[in-house]
């Protein structure tokens, strides 16, 4: 009897096909943007401050806008794909918003104890909110760098956010904010065994059925 559960976990779709290959699309724009985008500050810097050409995109500065541009559209539409999916499809409100005020606290307690770490397909309360913010976060980073795209004929928003030049910084925030969210998602997928199997297949590993048993 045992036996048969532990089959059925381990052949249940966790990652339904649709949130996986738009998680890997969304995941290639961005870090194409993050690059292209280390190349563009380059060209102009804010800060005294460079990045090393090897982190960057493009070769050159009309290169670099080229994949940013292009790599923005790309972001927006499977984005807005991801976002539709997640709404009308209940994903959102069963992976992200639905804890309780208790939960959220213990959830809190054992995050700081154990550093992020949690099961392959569960969303704790700090990846949730994680996960909202870098979606506020990107949401940001569009609307900046409209302006800074096109900052007459989005005049208003330029106004709205200060001029072109704090535009650029908060751009360059929301950037470094979404890069933070990288390192944060990133650390955790690799130090939980199979989460990034699982986000290939959608379907539960081996260790991560038995370490589902234990509890």
């Amino acid at each position: 009897m045992q036996k048969k559960a532990v089959s059925k976990e381990r052949g249940k779709i966790i990652h339904p096909l649709f949130v996986r290959v738009t998680h890997w699309i969304n995941a290639f724009a961005v870090f194409a943007l993050l690059m292209s985008g280390l190349r563009i500050y380059n060209a102009a810097p804010l800060y005294d401050l460079r990045f090393p050409p090897e982190l960057t995109l493009g070769g050159w500065l009309a290169g670099a806008l080229a994949w940013h541009f292009a790599m923005m559209w790309v972001l927006l539409l499977n984005g807005l794909a991801y976002l539709g999916y997640g709404i009308f499809s209940g994903h959102f409100v069963r992976k992200l918003l639905s804890f309780g005020a208790m939960a959220a606290y213990r959830n809190v307690r054992l995050e700081m104890k154990h550093l992020l770490l949690h099961g392959t397909g569960e969303y704790n309360i700090v990846q949730r909110i994680l996960y909202v913010v870098a979606v506020a976060d990107l949401v940001a980073l569009f609307f900046t760098g409209l302006t800074l795209w096109k900052p007459v004929q989005f005049q208003g928003l330029t106004n709205f956010l200060g001029g072109y030049d704090q535009a650029r910084h908060i751009h360059f925030m929301g950037m470094s904010v979404l890069a933070a969210f990288i390192v944060v998602h990133v650390g955790v997928a690799l130090a939980v065994k199979g989460t990034i199997k699982s986000m290939v297949t959608g379907r539960l590993a081996a260790q991560q059925v038995e370490r589902r048993e234990r509890r």
